[in-house]
C-alpha cells in the first residue's frame, strides 16, 4: 500500500487549446482600438443621460401635481355655496350657542380660582414641620438622626390627608 500509484503516468498532463481567435470580429477591434472613448467619457455621458430621465420624470410629476392642484381648487371654489347651507343648518341643530359656553366658560373659570387658594396649615402639622426643619439645621451633618421628627411630620400629613379624602368622598 502507498508503494505505488494508483493511476499509470504515462499518460501526458491535458492541456487546452482552443481556436486563435475568440471571436471577436476584427472591425470590432479596429473599432475599439481607434475610439478615443475613455471609461471616464463613457461614466459622463451615461451620468448625463440618467439626469435628463430624471429632470424630464420632474417635469411630468409637476404638471401632473399643478393640474391636480387646479382640479382641487375649481372643485372648492364650486362648493362654498352648498357649504355655505350647510354650515347653517349644522349651527341650528347644533347644541348650545356662543352666549351659553361663554357662560360655562365663566363659571368654569370661577371654580378654578376658588380652588387656586391657598389654606393655611393646621398647627400639628405647621409644628411637626418646624420641628424637622429644626433638627436637620441642628444636625446637618447627620441627618439621619432626625428620624423620629420626620416620622411625626409624616404622620401629621397621614391624618391631614384622611381628613381631605373623607370630606371629598361624603
Amino acid at each position: 500500500m502507498g508503494s505505488t500509484t494508483s493511476k499509470p503516468s504515462d499518460s501526458a498532463p491535458h492541456v487546452w487549446r482552443g481556436t486563435p481567435q475568440a471571436g471577436v470580429s476584427q472591425t470590432l477591434v479596429e473599432s475599439l482600438e481607434t475610439s478615443n472613448e475613455t471609461d471616464i467619457s463613457r461614466l459622463q455621458s451615461l451620468e448625463l443621460q440618467i439626469q435628463e430621465r430624471v429632470a424630464a420624470e420632474l417635469k411630468r410629476l409637476r404638471a401632473q401635481e399643478a393640474e391636480a392642484l387646479r382640479a382641487a381648487q375649481n372643485k372648492l371654489s364650486a362648493e362654498p355655496a352648498a357649504d355655505q347651507q350647510g354650515d347653517e343648518l349644522q349651527r341650528q341643530l347644533a347644541g348650545p350657542g356662543r352666549q351659553e359656553v361663554s357662560k360655562a366658560i365663566a363659571d368654569l373659570r370661577a371654580k378654578l380660582e376658588e380652588r387656586k387658594k391657598v389654606r393655611e396649615l393646621p398647627d400639628t402639622v405647621q409644628s411637626a414641620q418646624n420641628d424637622v426643619v429644626r433638627c436637620l439645621r441642628e444636625h446637618d451633618r447627620r441627618p439621619l438622626d432626625c428620624w423620629r421628627e420626620v416620622e411625626a411630620f409624616k404622620e401629621e400629613v397621614r391624618r391631614l390627608e384622611k381628613g381631605w379624602v373623607d370630606k371629598v368622598v361624603s
